[in-house]
């Protein structure tokens, strides 16, 4: 499904400055650090044999030294771009249908991108990452949510999972083209024109029949429908759709964002998942970009904090649909082992070996987050009715942002203690792990359609078996 592998495109946008920002070893051919960037130019040497934002040979460049920061801070506006993005485009797929605002969405991530790969100084390529966060980040929630609603709630922890392992690829995707291509400048310019690819393929996507459903369109939902069946082999079926419950009238307003605070139901959910998503973020991304700065080969550290989300991904289908298990206690697991895979690191030696060495811990806390992260998409999905359901997720996904904005700086922190960045993240990923048991089971519960459904019994205690 083309909404499910375009996230490779997100994953190499998301992983863009660690590789076009990664920082060479370098030395300075005169004593003390010139005074200014065109006199530094003349006295710095770069080792190795690729270039970067930070080798760029314009003086308005050379980010080392006192400019060292404004590589972390790049990434921390493309964060804040992603906080932007979820909070206008949930809404407004909500109120304008999933497919055209992911579109849009896509196009304007493509012409950003062309932007960061042709900036002529660090200014624009700061700016368009910013800009690149707000389209990266509304489009790639919006996609998710299309996914989901593409399918039945039986295949929705199939696809959730799908969606975010085709991520985990991409960042191994992305180290591959980075050791192909070593100019940052060609780098971006092959990762952006992935996004072409798949935005000439989106337009071939119908609308979401439960988006469509929801706004009392009935007769598009069932046009829906029958495409999805035919493209599935099916016969064409004699379909016809109740009227949706909670279907406002034409002269009533669509439930907005407020109603995640007025609802006392929504309310509290929404609390608690906004810290556990702000959390994952935290954990997921400070150990992703950490990467980068890790002893070893950049381009394979790259590519194997990425491939070490992939055996999450099972693990995540089987045991989310186990009645013993399910959501709640599955996301709650995770995240205490991820949050103490970190914390173990301060109690190891550097030079303990592979078998005992904070590295691996780091990559075993990576995967173990990484299958949090897949759970609470699908887990959030579940616990908001389609009415509100891009609303509720632009909510939690703004709160990730922060800690996406955040992670960057927090490696920086390893000038206290080599462990104390680790210990950070083990902490959040404690607490986050707790609060979880806080939240429903959603496992064989029916999906609500509309705020009123929730008043339902049936919403509120397990089917059956």
């Amino acid at each position: 499904m083309v909404v499910s592998y375009f996230k490779v495109y997100v994953a190499c946008q998301s992983m863009l400055v660690v590789l076009v920002g990664a920082v060479p070893e370098y030395h300075i051919d005169q004593e003390g650090i010139p005074a200014s960037r065109a006199e530094l130019a003349k006295h710095i040497h770069f080792a190795d044999n690729f270039t970067s934002i930070v080798t760029e040979a314009s003086t308005s460049w050379y980010l080392i030294e006192r400019e060292a920061y404004k590589v972390s801070l790049a990434s921390s506006l493309f964060f804040a771009g992603l906080l932007i993005g979820n909070i206008t485009f949930g809404p407004l797929s909500d109120k304008l249908g999933r497919k055209p605002v992911y579109i849009s969405g896509l196009f304007f991530d493509v012409v950003f991108g062309y932007v960061t790969a042709l900036a002529p100084n660090y200014d624009v390529f700061a700016v368009s990452r910013f800009f690149v966060g707000i389209v990266n980040g509304g489009m790639a929630l919006v996609s998710f949510v299309l996914t989901q609603e593409y399918v039945g709630k039986s295949f929705w922890s199939f696809t959730g999972s799908l969606t975010n392992l085709t991520f985990a690829v991409g960042i191994a995707v992305y180290a591959l083209l980075g050791y192909c291509i070593r100019e940052w400048r060609y780098l971006a310019l092959v990762s952006n024109t992935l996004g072409v690819i798949f935005l000439l393929l989106s337009f071939m996507l119908p609308e979401s029949p439960r988006w469509l459903y929801s706004q009392g369109k009935t007769a598009e939902a069932e046009d829906v429908l029958q495409y999805i069946a035919l493209g599935n082999g099916k016969e064409r079926l004699n379909l016809k759709l109740k009227p949706s419950a909670g279907t406002f009238r034409k002269d009533e307003s669509a439930p907005g964002i407020l109603n995640l605070v007025k609802h006392p139901v929504l309310r509290w959910r929404t609390i608690i998942l906004m810290y556990i998503w702000y959390v994952c973020s935290f954990v997921y991304y400070g150990l992703t970009l950490n990467a980068g700065e890790l002893r070893g080969n950049l381009y394979l550290n790259v590519a194997l904090s990425g491939l070490v989300e992939v055996p999450a991904f099972p693990l995540c289908m089987f045991f989310i649909e186990k009645s013993w298990s399910g959501r709640r206690k599955t996301m709650t697991c995770f995240l205490i082992f991820a949050g103490f895979a970190c914390v173990f690191t301060m109690f190891l030696p550097t030079n303990a070996g592979l078998l005992l060495s904070p590295t691996l811990l780091a990559l075993c806390g990576k995967m173990m987050v990484s299958a949090a992260f897949n759970i609470v998409y699908i887990y959030t999905s579940e616990l908001y009715p389609t009415v509100l359901r891009n609303a509720g997720l632009g909510v939690c996904s703004m709160s990730c942002r922060f800690g996406g904005v955040l992670a960057p700086f927090v490696p920086s922190m390893k000038s206290l203690s080599p462990s104390v960045p680790f210990v950070v993240f083990g902490v959040s990923g404690l607490s986050a792990g707790f609060l979880t048991l806080l939240l429903p089971e959603t496992l064989n519960k029916p999906i609500a359609e509309s705020i009123e459904d929730l008043q339902s019994p049936k919403y509120q205690v397990l089917k059956n078996e």
